[in-house]
């Protein structure tokens, strides 16, 4: 599957994977203000909802995983029309398939991969519909705002992603000593970034940031909860207020504002 076979495949859910599952989602639910649902999935599964939908997930580190070496962290889902396809298509252009296309009965197909660099991405195909899920709402407070992709060659990985996934580079930004900054689109719509991975970062990893209304009460919620701030906050382009945390079991998130 390449950008000349498929729509842009944009992000379409959100998993989070943690050694803690009621702690994270008394966290995230305070942070951010999650209305949460708690489903038997074969195994116990909290789906959570934003401004009144659905937009991810969060489930225990399975326990072979952990043995092998997985981490607590957030992964994303790429809505695709075919995921046998894509997941073909990604390995024969350098990606590592993590698990095998499988079905999650009356709702999809995914598989996980690893892309050429080493930064975990889930494909996922909607079993109602031939085409491919929509984007989850990009503004609305809980939602994630925005995509950062941390790298080893930001480059190669901006014309991996849009060969396989369809998305279109836009602007690059300089900045300075940690290079370029390139930012990209799917369907049109701003989504993300791509940047360098620092020399202390020793993996390539899909960052996400999440809507919240006002920064310093957010970042408060997040230290009250157990979380840790580890970067900013710090002004961006366009005026929005961001910063990296991790939450109380050690899982790098990020949130975004319009104001402090």
């Amino acid at each position: 599957m390449s950008a000349s076979s498929q729509a842009a495949s944009p992000f379409v859910w959100y998993e989070l994977m943690t050694t803690d599952l009621p702690a994270a989602t008394r966290f995230y639910s305070s942070v951010l203000g999650w209305q949460t649902d708690a489903v038997d999935m074969g195994f116990p599964y909290t789906l959570v909802s934003a401004a009144g939908q659905q937009m991810g997930g969060m489930m225990s580190l399975p326990a072979e995983a952990a043995a092998s070496g997985a981490q607590a962290a957030w992964s994303g889902y790429l809505g695709v029309t075919d995921c046998n396809a894509a997941t073909a298509a990604a390995q024969a252009a350098g990606a590592t398939v993590c698990s095998a296309p499988q079905d999650i009965p009356n709702i999809g197909r995914f598989a996980t991969l690893m892309d050429p660099q080493g930064a975990v991405i889930v494909v996922f195909q909607d079993a109602s519909s031939g085409a491919a899920p929509a984007a989850s709402p990009p503004t609305n407070p809980g939602t994630v705002g925005w995509h950062e992709l941390i790298t080893a060659d930001s480059a190669k990985a901006m014309d991996w992603y849009g060969q396989q996934f369809g998305w279109a580079a836009t602007e690059a930004m300089d900045m300075g000593p940690m290079g370029m900054y390139r930012m990209f689109a799917t369907g049109g719509t701003s989504a993300g970034g791509m940047m360098d991975r620092p020399p202390e970062m020793p993996v390539s990893a899909w960052l996400f940031y999440f809507n919240v209304e006002a920064l310093d009460a957010a970042l408060a919620r997040v230290e009250g909860g157990g979380g840790k701030v580890c970067l900013g906050p710090h002004e961006v382009p366009g005026g929005s207020w961001i910063v990296n945390c991790t939450d109380p079991q050690g899982v790098m998130f990020a949130l975004v504002a319009p104001k402090r």
